[in-house]
Protein backbone atom coordinates (compact mmCIF):
# COMPACT_ATOMS: atom_id res chain seq x y z
CA UNK A 1 0.00 0.00 0.00
CA UNK A 2 1.37 3.38 -1.01
CA UNK A 3 0.11 5.77 1.65
CA UNK A 4 1.70 8.76 -0.06
CA UNK A 5 -0.74 8.38 -2.96
CA UNK A 6 -3.78 7.53 -0.83
CA UNK A 7 -6.40 10.29 -0.55
CA UNK A 8 -7.91 10.99 2.86
CA UNK A 9 -11.55 12.06 3.23
CA UNK A 10 -12.85 13.88 6.27
CA UNK A 11 -16.39 14.77 7.24
CA UNK A 12 -18.41 15.64 10.30
CA UNK A 13 -18.90 12.86 12.85
CA UNK A 14 -21.31 10.03 12.15
CA UNK A 15 -22.47 7.28 14.50
CA UNK A 16 -19.72 4.67 14.98
CA UNK A 17 -20.06 1.31 13.27
CA UNK A 18 -18.91 -2.18 14.20
CA UNK A 19 -16.72 -2.54 11.09
CA UNK A 20 -13.29 -3.90 11.92
CA UNK A 21 -10.12 -4.47 9.96
CA UNK A 22 -9.06 -8.09 9.48
CA UNK A 23 -6.86 -9.35 12.28
CA UNK A 24 -5.37 -12.82 12.42
CA UNK A 25 -4.45 -13.00 16.09
CA UNK A 26 -7.00 -13.73 18.84
CA UNK A 27 -8.04 -11.06 21.28
CA UNK A 28 -5.90 -10.79 24.39
CA UNK A 29 -7.19 -10.02 27.85
CA UNK A 30 -6.36 -6.42 28.83
CA UNK A 31 -4.24 -5.76 31.90
CA UNK A 32 -5.78 -2.36 32.64
CA UNK A 33 -9.40 -1.32 32.88
CA UNK A 34 -10.97 -0.63 29.51
CA UNK A 35 -13.22 2.44 29.51
CA UNK A 36 -16.56 1.45 27.88
CA UNK A 37 -16.80 4.96 26.41
CA UNK A 38 -13.86 4.11 24.11
CA UNK A 39 -16.13 1.82 22.08
CA UNK A 40 -17.47 4.93 20.35
CA UNK A 41 -13.99 5.68 19.01
CA UNK A 42 -13.79 2.45 17.02
CA UNK A 43 -12.94 3.23 13.41
CA UNK A 44 -10.31 4.64 11.07
CA UNK A 45 -8.30 7.76 11.86
CA UNK A 46 -5.57 9.82 10.20
CA UNK A 47 -2.85 11.86 11.90
CA UNK A 48 -3.36 15.62 11.69
CA UNK A 49 0.16 16.84 10.82
CA UNK A 50 -0.70 20.44 11.72
CA UNK A 51 -1.26 19.45 15.35
CA UNK A 52 1.07 16.47 15.74
CA UNK A 53 4.78 15.86 16.06
CA UNK A 54 6.85 12.78 15.29
CA UNK A 55 10.19 13.63 16.78
CA UNK A 56 13.39 12.36 18.32
CA UNK A 57 16.00 13.39 20.84
CA UNK A 58 19.60 12.27 21.21
CA UNK A 59 22.46 13.16 23.53
CA UNK A 60 25.16 15.21 21.81
CA UNK A 61 28.75 15.66 22.97
CA UNK A 62 27.81 14.15 26.35
CA UNK A 63 26.48 17.46 27.71
CA UNK A 64 23.44 18.48 25.65
CA UNK A 65 20.40 17.05 23.87
CA UNK A 66 19.55 17.64 20.21
CA UNK A 67 15.87 17.45 19.29
CA UNK A 68 14.33 17.15 15.88
CA UNK A 69 11.26 15.95 14.00
CA UNK A 70 10.09 14.53 10.69
CA UNK A 71 7.76 17.02 9.07
CA UNK A 72 6.43 14.91 6.19
CA UNK A 73 4.63 11.62 6.75
CA UNK A 74 1.44 9.73 5.97
CA UNK A 75 -0.56 7.46 8.24
CA UNK A 76 -3.21 4.80 8.42
CA UNK A 77 -4.70 4.14 11.85
CA UNK A 78 -7.46 1.86 13.08
CA UNK A 79 -8.51 2.00 16.72
CA UNK A 80 -10.80 -0.61 18.26
CA UNK A 81 -12.21 0.75 21.50
CA UNK A 82 -13.90 -2.54 22.37
CA UNK A 83 -10.87 -4.75 21.74
CA UNK A 84 -7.57 -2.79 21.57
CA UNK A 85 -5.72 -5.90 20.37
CA UNK A 86 -7.45 -5.44 17.00
CA UNK A 87 -6.10 -1.90 16.59
CA UNK A 88 -3.57 -1.26 13.83
CA UNK A 89 -1.24 1.53 12.74
CA UNK A 90 1.07 2.25 9.84
CA UNK A 91 3.18 5.38 9.39
CA UNK A 92 5.48 6.25 6.48
CA UNK A 93 7.96 9.06 7.06
CA UNK A 94 10.02 10.98 4.52
CA UNK A 95 13.65 10.75 5.67
CA UNK A 96 14.50 13.95 3.79
CA UNK A 97 12.02 15.90 5.96
CA UNK A 98 14.15 15.75 9.13
CA UNK A 99 14.29 19.13 10.87
CA UNK A 100 16.47 19.97 13.88
CA UNK A 101 16.44 23.72 13.36
CA UNK A 102 20.02 23.82 12.02
CA UNK A 103 20.35 23.55 8.24
CA UNK A 104 23.91 22.24 8.23
CA UNK A 105 23.08 19.53 10.77
CA UNK A 106 19.95 18.53 8.84
CA UNK A 107 22.02 18.15 5.67
CA UNK A 108 24.40 15.83 7.54
CA UNK A 109 21.54 13.73 8.93
CA UNK A 110 19.92 13.16 5.52
CA UNK A 111 23.30 12.39 3.94
CA UNK A 112 25.09 9.06 3.58
CA UNK A 113 26.58 9.17 7.09
CA UNK A 114 23.14 8.76 8.64
CA UNK A 115 19.73 8.37 6.94
CA UNK A 116 20.98 8.44 3.32
CA UNK A 117 17.67 9.88 2.14
CA UNK A 118 18.64 9.71 -1.55
CA UNK A 119 18.89 5.91 -1.33
CA UNK A 120 16.31 5.28 1.41
CA UNK A 121 13.59 7.95 1.05
CA UNK A 122 11.16 6.33 3.51
CA UNK A 123 11.09 5.06 7.07
CA UNK A 124 8.17 2.84 8.06
CA UNK A 125 6.49 1.75 11.26
CA UNK A 126 3.81 -0.95 11.07
CA UNK A 127 2.15 -2.33 14.19
CA UNK A 128 2.00 -6.07 14.82
CA UNK A 129 0.24 -6.17 18.21
CA UNK A 130 -1.52 -3.84 20.64
CA UNK A 131 -2.14 -4.54 24.33
CA UNK A 132 -3.84 -2.56 27.09
CA UNK A 133 -1.26 -2.44 29.90
CA UNK A 134 -2.84 0.11 32.22
CA UNK A 135 -5.68 2.59 32.44
CA UNK A 136 -5.40 4.63 29.21
CA UNK A 137 -1.96 3.10 28.50
CA UNK A 138 -1.26 0.79 25.56
CA UNK A 139 1.79 -1.13 24.38
CA UNK A 140 2.02 -1.12 20.60
CA UNK A 141 4.57 -3.58 19.22
CA UNK A 142 5.60 -3.04 15.63
CA UNK A 143 8.24 -3.32 12.95
CA UNK A 144 10.42 -0.25 12.41
CA UNK A 145 12.22 -0.10 9.06
CA UNK A 146 15.16 2.26 8.52
CA UNK A 147 17.57 1.90 5.59
CA UNK A 148 15.93 -1.42 4.65
CA UNK A 149 16.63 -2.85 8.10
CA UNK A 150 13.50 -3.99 9.94
CA UNK A 151 13.51 -4.65 13.67
CA UNK A 152 10.75 -4.85 16.31
CA UNK A 153 10.12 -2.03 18.77
CA UNK A 154 7.68 -1.52 21.65
CA UNK A 155 5.92 1.83 21.73
CA UNK A 156 4.15 2.94 24.90
CA UNK A 157 1.07 5.02 24.05
CA UNK A 158 -1.02 7.05 26.48
CA UNK A 159 -4.57 8.01 25.53
CA UNK A 160 -5.00 11.76 26.11
CA UNK A 161 -8.64 12.33 25.26
CA UNK A 162 -11.34 12.80 22.64
CA UNK A 163 -13.19 15.93 21.50
CA UNK A 164 -15.33 17.31 18.69
CA UNK A 165 -13.63 20.48 17.46
CA UNK A 166 -15.45 23.73 16.49
CA UNK A 167 -15.50 22.57 12.85
CA UNK A 168 -17.32 19.37 13.74
CA UNK A 169 -14.43 16.94 13.34
CA UNK A 170 -13.79 14.21 15.87
CA UNK A 171 -10.27 14.31 17.29
CA UNK A 172 -8.40 11.90 19.53
CA UNK A 173 -4.99 12.36 21.15
CA UNK A 174 -2.19 9.93 22.04
CA UNK A 175 1.36 10.45 23.32
CA UNK A 176 3.93 7.74 22.70
CA UNK A 177 7.61 7.08 23.21
CA UNK A 178 10.26 4.42 22.70
CA UNK A 179 14.07 4.31 22.77
CA UNK A 180 16.15 2.55 20.13
CA UNK A 181 19.83 1.85 19.55
CA UNK A 182 20.46 3.49 16.17
CA UNK A 183 23.38 1.18 15.32
CA UNK A 184 20.92 -1.73 15.11
CA UNK A 185 19.45 -0.04 12.02
CA UNK A 186 22.83 0.64 10.41
CA UNK A 187 23.16 4.22 11.68
CA UNK A 188 26.71 3.64 12.90
CA UNK A 189 28.50 6.86 11.98
CA UNK A 190 30.15 8.57 14.95
CA UNK A 191 33.06 10.68 16.08
CA UNK A 192 34.94 10.22 19.33
CA UNK A 193 35.58 13.04 21.75
CA UNK A 194 38.98 13.75 23.23
CA UNK A 195 37.54 12.68 26.57
CA UNK A 196 36.76 9.27 25.09
CA UNK A 197 32.99 9.55 24.70
CA UNK A 198 30.91 9.56 21.54
CA UNK A 199 29.89 12.79 19.83
CA UNK A 200 26.39 11.36 19.25
CA UNK A 201 24.77 8.84 21.58
CA UNK A 202 23.81 5.41 20.26
CA UNK A 203 20.46 5.74 22.06
CA UNK A 204 17.75 7.72 20.32
CA UNK A 205 14.41 8.50 21.93
CA UNK A 206 11.47 8.57 19.51
CA UNK A 207 8.46 10.68 20.48
CA UNK A 208 4.96 10.56 19.02
CA UNK A 209 2.64 13.44 19.96
CA UNK A 210 -0.41 12.53 17.92
CA UNK A 211 -3.68 14.24 17.21
CA UNK A 212 -5.82 12.15 14.87
CA UNK A 213 -9.03 12.95 13.02
CA UNK A 214 -11.71 10.38 12.30
CA UNK A 215 -11.60 9.31 8.67
CA UNK A 216 -14.47 8.11 6.52
CA UNK A 217 -13.14 6.37 3.39
CA UNK A 218 -15.04 7.19 0.26
CA UNK A 219 -16.84 10.17 1.76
Amino acid sequence: MNLFNRAASLRRPAPPTDRQLPHDSPASAPTGTLDPALAGLTGEWIIDRAHSRIGFSVRHALVTTVRGAFTQYESRLYFDGRDPSRSQAEILLSTASVDTGVEQRDAHLVGRDFLDAATYPRMRFASTAVDLVGNDVYRMTGDLTIKNVTRPVDLELTYIGHVVDPFGYERVGFDGTTTINRSEWGLTYNQRLAEGGAMVSEKVRLQFDLAAIRQFPGA
